[in-house]
């Protein structure tokens, strides 16, 4: 669906990594995209484990939480480490 924009990579240079960039980022999507006209917006987020490592590469899609807290809800679970969120903006 053409209205429908998508998040599909973060990118943070790696002196600032960790600190947690990637929920305004998210929030900043969100924002964006009602502000530019989308319907909606979905992201295709890694689902994260705690105390499993995961490299930074596997993360550049973003963490589940990270979108959730954002406004995003969970649509499909296509894979066992993939997640599907999605938000509508109403008209």
């Amino acid at each position: 669906d053409e209205g429908v924009w998508a998040v599909t990579c973060f990118v943070v240079r790696t002196k600032y990594r960790g600190r947690g960039l990637t929920y305004p980022l998210a929030r900043a999507a969100v924002d964006h995209a009602r502000a530019c006209g989308a319907t909606a917006l979905e992201a295709y987020a890694m689902i994260t484990h705690p105390g499993k490592v995961i490299t930074w590469g596997e993360l550049h899609v973003g963490a589940r939480q990270v979108f959730e807290e954002a406004g995003l809800t969970e649509v499909s679970h296509p894979t066992p480490r993939r997640v599907v969120l999605s938000i509508d903006f109403p008209r």
